[in-house]
Formats: structure tokens, sequence, C-alpha cells
């Protein structure tokens, strides 16, 4: 069983930055593969990005690359996704998943979820 809590989200200006964390409880945290995804009103839950356990692969949607960057700190249980150039297409709900599985671009492939954050870029 694995508890996730997300922080950090907020308001920012078009073109400004904003670093998400995920923490996780439980001593298992190495063995999942962590993913976060976003849902914006009246939207679906959308893939953003994932990192599989070691940190040794990433995957990101096409309209976050060279942007977002997904990492994790085993030691400390946490998962970030530093968030650069934000646009105003990216204000959603941010949620932090964990898999036992590779890494899915389908939330429905992701067994726990945190309660989410908010961010909202104005442009």
């Amino acid at each position: 069983q694995v508890q996730l809590v997300e922080s950090g989200g907020g308001s920012v200006q078009a073109g400004g930055s904003l670093r998400l964390s995920c923490a996780a409880s439980g001593r298992t945290f190495s063995i999942y593969t962590m993913g976060w995804f976003r849902q914006a009103p009246g939207k679906e839950r959308e893939f953003v990005a994932a990192i599989s356990w070691s940190g040794g692969r990433t995957n990101y949607a096409d309209s976050v690359k060279g942007r977002f960057t997904i990492s994790r700190d085993n030691a400390r249980n946490t998962t970030y996704l530093q968030m650069n150039s934000l646009k105003a297409e990216d204000t959603a709900v941010y949620y932090c998943a964990a898999t036992r599985g590779t890494i899915y671009y389908s939330h429905m492939n992701y067994e726990y979820w945190g309660q989410g954050t908010q961010v909202t870029v104005s442009s």
C-alpha cells in the first residue's frame, strides 16, 4: 500500500516555473514507477510524465517535452515535477500516481493516486 501527497501547486504567470512534489509513504517506494497526470475542467485526465523505479527511464507527453522534468529521490520517498516555461494550457489539477508495472501512459494502469494539487497559469 502506498499513500501519495502532492504539494507545490499554485498560481503563476505564463513563462514562470513551479516544482511539484509527491511524497510517498511506505518502505517500498523504490519499486514503483511514478507518474504525473493532469486534468483540466471538462477534460479527461491526461499523462504528463513518468519515471521508472530506478530513475533511469523517463517519458513525457509531447506537450511538455523540453519544459517539464520528472525526477525522484528514493531515499526521500519523493517524486518531483519541475515545470518551466509554463503556459496557460498547463492549467489543471496535477496528480501523482504509482504503479508496480512499467511506464504506462494510461491512468487506468496506475494503482495509487494522490489527492491532486492545482496549478493555474495566467497569460
